[in-house]
Formats: structure tokens, sequence, C-alpha cells
């Protein structure tokens, strides 16, 4: 197998891994937003704009499946890392004026944290 090849099923290998990675982070967002969609007035307006950024990282990294080229593929993975920070910033509201449990939003910020380095 020539390098290229191995480089190919190491990039494909990756991509399965962040696939599956932000698609199990969009549903903890939604389950998250579901909770806060309970209470009244700030919490719904909040859960929107997560419920926005925390499911798109992951519509976003899917997109990539359908890049043109290569420079597309990266166009589309700087959206999703745009995403992600922009999740991080409503956790981290959410957390800091301490609307939310915690411990249970601090988890999910973690996760927001690992996905925009990975």
């Amino acid at each position: 197998m020539t390098n290229t090849n191995t480089n190919a099923n190491i990039k494909s290998n990756n991509y399965i891994t962040i696939t599956d990675r932000t698609k199990q982070f969009a549903i903890r967002i939604i389950k998250a937003c579901c909770f806060l969609d309970e209470k009244p007035g700030i919490y719904r307006a909040l859960s929107k704009q997560l419920l926005r950024s925390g499911t798109s990282v992951g519509a976003n990294v899917r997109e990539t499946q359908s890049a043109q080229s290569d420079k597309d593929f990266i166009h589309k993975l700087e959206i999703a890392l745009k995403e992600a920070r922009e999740t991080q910033y409503w956790l981290e509201i959410l957390i800091e004026s301490e609307l939310v449990d915690k411990p249970k939003f601090t988890l999910l910020l973690q996760e927001a944290t690992k996905l925009e380095k990975s």
C-alpha cells in the first residue's frame, strides 16, 4: 500500500470517529435543550442558541462527505470549528450565570472543547 492510501485510510478512520462523536454530542445537546425548554424566559432563549450551534457542529462535519475539493473540505471543517466555539460560549454563559447544574453542563463543555481540538 502506498503512503497516500495509508493517509487516506487514516483520514477516513478519523472522519468516522469525529462524525460519530459530533452526532452523539448533538444528541446530548438536544437533551440539554429539552431540559432548558421546560423553564420559562431566558432559559428558552439560551436553549435556542445552544441548540442551533450545538447541532450544527455535527451537521457541518457530515457535510464534508460531499466536499468538492480539499479546499471545500477544509472550509466545511472550519465552519464546524466555529460552531463548536459558539457552543462553548453558550455553555459557559449557562454555567457561569448559574442557571444550570454545573457538573452536567461542564461535561458538555468539556466535550465541546475536545471536539474543537479534534
